[in-house]
C-alpha cells in the first residue's frame, strides 16, 4: 500500500481570522481532498475549521492535532483528533507530520509552526496578501541556512498545486 501524501494547513486560530481567511482556507481543503491527500490541522478554529471543512465536504480525510488532552476540543471536520496535551510544542509534531505546509495568513503560532516545517526542511507555500508575520519571508528563505524557501503563490488551486510540486520533487 502507498502512503497518502500528508498535506499541514496552518493559519490564524478564531482570534484574528477573517472571512477572506476561511474561504481561502475552505478551498485550500476542497483542493487537498481532491488530491487525495491527507489534510492535517491544529484541529482548532479559525483557519484549521475552515480547512477541515472543505475538505469533508469534497469527501477528504482529516486530522486535527490539537494542543489539548481532551480530542471534545476538536472542531466538527476532524475525522481523527489526537490530543497531544503537550500545548504549544505540538507545532514540532504538525511539522514532523507532513510532508508539506501551505500557510493562510496567521500570526505568532503560525510562524512558530512555520520555524518548525523549516528546521525540518519540509516544503512550503503560503497564500499571498493576506498579511501576517511571515508575509515578509514569502518568496524568501528564513535565514542564512537557506532550508527551504517559501514559495508564494496566489489561491487554493495554485497553492495545492505547488505544495504537490514541492513534495513529488
Amino acid at each position: 500500500m502507498v502512503k497518502k501524501r500528508q498535506i499541514l494547513v496552518i493559519g490564524h486560530n478564531t482570534n484574528g481570522c477573517t472571512p477572506e481567511h476561511e474561504k481561502v482556507a475552505y478551498d485550500v481543503g476542497v483542493e487537498v481532498a481532491k488530491s487525495n491527500s491527507v489534510l492535517i490541522t491544529g484541529g482548532l478554529g479559525g483557519v484549521m475549521t475552515a480547512a477541515s471543512h472543505g475538505a469533508k465536504d469534497a469527501g477528504g480525510l482529516t486530522i486535527g492535532i490539537i494542543p489539548q488532552d481532551d480530542p471534545k476540543l476538536a472542531n466538527e471536520y476532524c475525522d481523527v483528533v489526537i490530543p497531544t496535551g503537550m500545548g504549544l510544542t505540538r507545532d514540532f509534531l504538525n511539522a514532523l507530520s507532513a510532508d508539506g505546509v501551505i500557510i493562510v495568513g496567521g500570526g505568532s503560532g503560525t510562524l512558530s509552526e512555520v520555524c518548525a516545517s523549516y528546521m525540518h526542511k519540509k516544503p512550503m507555500v503560503a497564500i499571498r496578501n493576506l498579511n501576517g508575520p511571515v508575509a515578509q519571508y514569502i518568496d524568501e528563505y528564513l535565514d542564512h541556512r537557506k532550508n527551504v524557501k517559501i514559495i508564494g503563490v496566489d489561491n487554493a488551486q495554485e497553492a495545492v498545486k505547488k505544495i504537490l510540486e514541492l513534495i513529488t520533487a
